[in-house]
């Protein structure tokens, strides 16, 4: 079946469907991983995109029931080169196509997605339509030019859990699945605030010896102390941060109270609690091949990343020190507080996809727990 893909800027692209019928629509960006594809589409940090791979052959390895980073799909569309349907691997039980279709994503394969992403990165990520049902392009223009930019969504309030609750798996081995809860060993008790969180943040703070409450992200701040927790965790999530301001007021009720670590959005909404700046970046970093210094040891990682704002260190120059910088393009990868025990990445330490590399963090979170017991115990 044909499908289009329209560009707000004009930008058209013929292709041939796969996955749902009918129309999406969200901000095109492009994801640089080989694998992982299937943990990419259930990150709800894509809430509100299309997602381009600029790997060519997607579906290779079809779709299993062990990695997946969140309860459903939440990016709008998918859109790859050539989707594999004749899928190879011991743990699959159905096909990409088989898995969008049940969870109604529309997805466009059979395109330029080389030419797509050198669009994206010189003229800047921007929204898209995909279309099984309207081939008019004048059409299909008017429509994505009516979806509003990503700057100013609140979208992390659509992607939280409802309520709070424990979480008891921890990481993923071969011939064993996720092992159960190994947090009691320590017994380091987190709060973690969910404006999109990924299963694998929890199953690492779970194998790094914490007992986890997960906690939505309108939870009380003073609900959150008086359950004396040891330390305070911050999601990624999907949107832009800024238009979250109850949850940023809530965020400094934590300030010099217990020690917080922050993931992704929760490191943009925590500079922004701290007094500092976010700004939206030319197309973002999507990806698992990510290099990244940690300033604290001088070691370059490889990491997985998936974010499209950048906090403004010099604007936390009276509070906070760059501690991780993006190789490829200096922008700010984490961040540490001068003197409370406060840090945060802009990458994913918990990869899922991507390497293993600043898996490293959580037990420097740990550390920080242990070190600051008296602050926590006093809140």
């Amino acid at each position: 079946m044909k499908a289009i893909l329209a560009l707000a800027d004009g930008r058209i692209f013929e292709g041939k469907s796969f996955g749902a019928t009918g129309e999406a629509t969200g901000e095109v960006v492009f994801n640089t991983a080989m694998s992982g594809y299937q943990e990419v589409l259930t990150d709800p940090s894509y809430k509100g995109q299309m997602v381009t791979m600029t790997y060519p052959q997607i579906g290779n390895t079809g779709i299993n029931t062990e990695d997946i980073e969140s309860n459903g799909l939440y990016l709008s569309g998918f859109i790859v080169k050539e989707y594999q349907d004749c899928y190879s691997n011991w743990r699959a039980v159905m096909s990409l196509d088989s898995y969008l279709k049940e969870n109604g994503v529309v997805g466009i394969q059979g395109i330029d997605t080389r030419a797509l992403t050198r669009h994206l990165r010189d003229k800047g990520a921007q929204n898209g339509i995909v279309s099984t049902v309207d081939f008019n392009v004048q059409s299909l223009l008017a429509k994505v030019r009516a979806v509003p930019s990503m700057t100013g969504l609140d979208l992390a309030s659509g992607v939280t859990c409802e309520k709070p609750y424990e979480w008891k798996e921890g990481l993923w081995s071969l011939g064993q699945g996720y092992s159960p809860s190994a947090g009691t060993k320590k017994g380091y008790k987190v709060l973690a605030y969910d404006f999109g969180i990924k299963f694998n943040i929890l199953r690492c703070l779970i194998s790094s010896g914490c007992e986890v409450t997960v906690v939505p992200a309108s939870f009380p701040a003073e609900e959150a102390l008086a359950m004396n927790p040891d330390g305070i965790f911050l999601s990624n999530g999907p949107g832009d941060p800024e238009p979250m301001a109850e949850v940023i007021a809530n965020i400094r009720k934590f300030i010099g109270k217990v020690p917080i670590f922050g993931i992704c959005l929760g490191h943009q909404l925590l500079g922004l609690a701290l007094g500092g700046k976010t700004m939206k970046l030319k197309f973002g970093n999507h990806g698992s091949n990510l290099p990244v210094m940690d300033l604290t040891t001088r070691k370059v990682e490889i990491t997985s990343q998936n974010h499209g704002f950048s906090v403004d260190i010099v604007s936390l120059s009276h509070c906070s020190d760059l501690a991780h910088e993006n190789l490829n393009d200096q922008t700010v990868e984490g961040m540490k507080h001068k003197e409370l025990p406060i840090f945060s990445v802009q990458h994913h330490p918990e990869a899922s996809p991507g390497p293993h590399d600043s898996l490293y963090l959580f037990e420097r979170f740990v550390a920080m727990m242990e070190k600051n017991k008296p602050l926590a115990a006093s809140c």
